[in-house]
């Protein structure tokens, strides 16, 4: 089960970056990790506006919404801020966090302003 559930999400975090890309945004970093204090699945970028993206592959829109806590929440931000002191030329720019949902046989939900610092 741990396997397909592998897969699965893998497979959302490459739909979710080909639904991004066929949105004009252009992908800057995937699977972006601070060593033992977060992860960020996808970074891109839209004009001046610089998206962090969290990716849930879930049966329901529901719990995928329900998958993404205040401590989750948290190791984002934090992550970003990581980012971003490694990536100097994003400071000027808009920061956002979103997230998209994937679903089985549906077209991804991309849900913006998912939440704030």
């Amino acid at each position: 089960m741990k396997q397909h559930t592998q897969k699965f999400g893998n497979y959302g975090e490459t739909l979710a970056k080909w639904y991004l890309r066929f949105k004009g945004y252009s992908i800057l970093a995937t699977q972006f990790t601070l060593h033992h204090a977060g992860e960020v699945d996808i970074i891109a970028k839209r004009g001046k506006t610089l998206v962090f993206v969290e990716v849930k592959a879930r049966p329901t829109r529901e719990l995928g919404l329900e998958a993404i806590s205040h401590t989750k929440q948290k190791r984002i931000i934090k992550a970003t801020h990581f980012f971003l002191a490694q990536n100097p030329q994003f400071t000027h720019f808009t920061i956002r966090f979103d997230v998209i949902m994937v679903m089985p046989y549906k077209i991804p939900y991309h849900l913006k302003h998912a939440f704030e610092t």
